[in-house]
C-alpha cells in the first residue's frame, strides 16, 4: 500500500471527542506498530465509547480527484492492552458511584443487596420496584442475578443487619421509617420537610426524594431512601432510573426531582428538574484493598504530623541511649 504521509493519521477517541492521534509517515505502511494514550480517569464513564479511527489517504490521486483507498486498511491487534487504575477506597454517601451501581451491585450478582417494599405497596411503587430492578440489572455484568425484594413485614432481620438496602414507598408507608432520623434533609409527615436544620411545611409536594445513606443497623452497608409524599413523587422518581439522561446525573447524596411544564413529553430530560444536596459527612470504605492500601488510608490524614513525630521519637531515643550510657560509665584502662 501506498500511503499520503502528509494527511495520513491514526485518532484515538472518547465518547466523539479526539484524544490523541499520531500521524501515518510510513509510505510502504506499519507492521504491529504501537502507540500509546493516556486515558483521562475524570472522563470516563459507565457508558463511555473508546474509537480508534484511522485516516487513509492514498499517495496519488486519480483524475476527478477520485481517491482509491479500497486498498488501504488499519487493524486494530488482539493483543491491545488496557491499564486502568483501580481506585480501592470509596467516599460515602455518595449517589455519583450510584452510576456504575457501586455499593448495591458489589458483588455484581446483586446476591448483597435487598429491595423493601411497604406492607401493601400501590402500583406507583411496584413500578418503580421495577425501574430500580431493572436499571440495577443492566449495571451488573454476572450471567445470574440474586436480588431480593421483601414487603416491610416480611423482611429478614439477618438481612437488614447485612445487606444494602433499598426501600421505596411513600413517606406516609415508608417501610424503613428509621432512614427519616438521619441528618440532613428528610421528609416528615403532615407534608413537611426539615432542612438545614428548619421545618417547612410544602403543599403541594410533589417532589420525588432519593437519598443515600449510611445503614442504621450496619456501618459498613448503605441504605438508598426512595420515597415521596404522594404517588407523584414516586412517578418522578421512576423516571430518574428509567431516563440514562436523568440518571447520569446523580450526584451528592440526595437527589430533588420535579416535573416541569405539562406541555413537555414525560420522556425528555427537560421535563424534570434535578436539585442535588450533600447533606451527610461522607466517610471512607474500604474495597478489595490490601493492607498497603489499609495503611495509606489510615496515615493519610495525617502526614503533616508524620514528620514531627519521627523526629520526636529520635529525639526520645537519643535520650534514652545517653542515659543509659551515663549510668555505665566506660574507665579507661590504666
Amino acid at each position: 500500500p501506498q500511503i499520503n504521509p502528509l494527511t495520513s493519521l491514526l485518532e484515538v477517541q472518547l465518547d466523539g471527542l479526539p484524544l490523541a492521534g499520531r500521524r501515518l509517515d510510513a509510505v510502504d505502511g506499519t507492521k504491529n506498530g504501537s502507540f500509546k494514550v493516556d486515558l483521562p480517569a475524570d472522563k470516563i464513564k459507565p457508558n463511555s465509547k473508546l474509537q480508534v479511527r484511522f485516516q487513509l489517504d492514498p499517495r496519488e490521486r486519480r483524475s476527478c480527484n477520485r481517491a482509491l483507498d479500497q486498498q488501504l486498511w488499519g487493524t486494530v491487534h488482539a493483543d491491545t492492552q488496557f491499564d486502568l487504575k483501580r481506585e480501592n477506597l470509596a467516599q460515602l454517601p455518595d449517589l455519583k458511584l450510584l452510576q456504575v451501581g457501586y455499593p448495591f451491585a458489589a458483588p455484581q450478582d446483586l446476591s448483597q443487596t435487598a429491595i423493601v417494599l411497604p406492607k401493601a405497596p400501590n402500583p406507583s411503587e411496584l413500578l418503580l420496584l421495577l425501574e430500580v430492578s431493572e436499571r440495577l440489572g443492566r449495571l451488573s455484568q454476572a450471567e445470574s442475578i440474586k436480588l431480593s425484594a421483601y414487603r416491610a413485614d416480611k423482611l429478614p432481620a439477618e438481612v437488614q443487619k447485612t445487606q444494602h438496602l433499598v426501600a421505596i414507598g411513600e413517606r406516609s408507608r415508608f417501610p424503613l421509617p428509621d432512614a427519616f432520623q438521619s441528618a440532613g434533609f428528610n421528609l416528615e409527615t403532615l407534608f413537611e420537610r426539615q432542612r438545614d436544620g428548619a421545618t417547612i411545611r410544602t403543599l403541594p409536594d410533589v417532589e420525588g426524594v432519593a437519598k443515600q445513606l449510611v445503614s442504621p443497623w450496619n456501618g459498613d452497608r448503605m441504605l438508598l431512601a426512595l420515597t415521596g409524599q404522594s404517588s407523584t413523587g414516586i412517578q418522578q422518581l421512576q423516571a430518574l432510573f428509567e431516563q440514562d439522561a436523568l440518571f447520569y446525573q446523580l450526584r451528592e447524596d440526595t437527589v430533588l426531582i420535579s416535573a416541569n411544564d405539562a406541555a413537555v413529553q414525560t420522556n425528555s430530560p427537560d421535563a424534570y428538574t434535578l436539585e442535588f444536596l450533600q447533606q451527610a459527612r461522607q466517610h471512607t470504605i474500604l474495597s478489595e484493598a490490601n493492607w498497603r492500601d489499609r495503611l495509606m488510608q489510615r496515615v493519610g490524614g495525617y502526614w503533616l504530623l508524620l514528620i514531627p513525630g519521627m523526629i520526636l521519637i529520635a529525639l526520645l531515643m537519643y535520650g534514652i541511649g545517653q542515659a543509659w550510657l551515663n549510668r555505665y560509665p566506660t574507665h579507661e584502662k590504666q
